[in-house]
């Protein structure tokens, strides 16, 4: 398949972008101008784009759009609900438009009913607002919240579901191995589910 990802050079969507390059999937990377594309797998095809400004032919000639991008820990709110939020609205709407088949969300745990006294408690309403659009667009949908990041690869051992406990850690590897099997599995089409890896 035609797989778009959003975020494609980060660390979650680059080892995305190399385990669908890897099970014979054609992937569109969509990066900004300053990216590091290096870290794509070697045939990707480059898309330059700016979530903060799209394109409404972004997701021409994509099957599957997954949105792996984020503003970061670091940027103010302002980025938060340009990227997280507004961004993520606007590549669904682009990919509805446009006749993609199916869009994979990587959201985050706490994003289903943020709580306002949480540090993270912007962040998690911009994911919210972003979810809800993506449920509520029409377009075959899952939707993945992970818990808290690692950057270790995981051992594609992991939990899925309402049994997750939301103070353990996903391994982006294993983050990566879920949103790649999320592109094309019947049985998650339509979900929204938790993630954590396993030992």
């Amino acid at each position: 398949m035609n797989i778009l990802i959003a975020g494609a050079t980060g660390n979650t969507g680059a080892r995305l972008a190399n385990q669908l390059q890897d099970g014979g999937h054609h992937v569109i990377a969509m990066h900004r101008e300053s990216s590091d594309t290096s870290v794509l797998p070697e045939g990707a095809q480059l898309r330059e784009a700016d979530l903060t400004n799209l394109s409404p032919d972004v997701c021409k000639d994509a099957e599957v759009v997954v949105f792996a991008a984020g503003s970061g820990g670091d940027t103010d709110e302002e980025m938060t609900d340009k990227v997280d939020r507004d961004g993520a609205k606007n590549l669904i709407d682009a990919a509805s438009d446009s006749g993609v088949k199916h869009f994979v969300m990587l959201s985050s745990v706490g994003a289903g009913d943020p709580d306002p006294d949480s540090e993270l408690a912007h962040y998690l309403q911009a994911k919210h607002e972003a979810d809800e659009h993506l449920m509520q667009s029409g377009l075959s949908y899952t939707i993945v919240r992970p818990v808290a990041l690692t950057d270790d690869d995981g051992s594609r051992n992991m939990r899925l579901g309402d049994e997750v406990d939301p103070q353990r850690k996903a391994a982006r590897g294993d983050v990566a191995a879920i949103l790649a099997r999320s592109t094309h599995e019947d049985a998650l089409k339509n979900k929204v589910f938790l993630m954590e890896s396993l030992a």
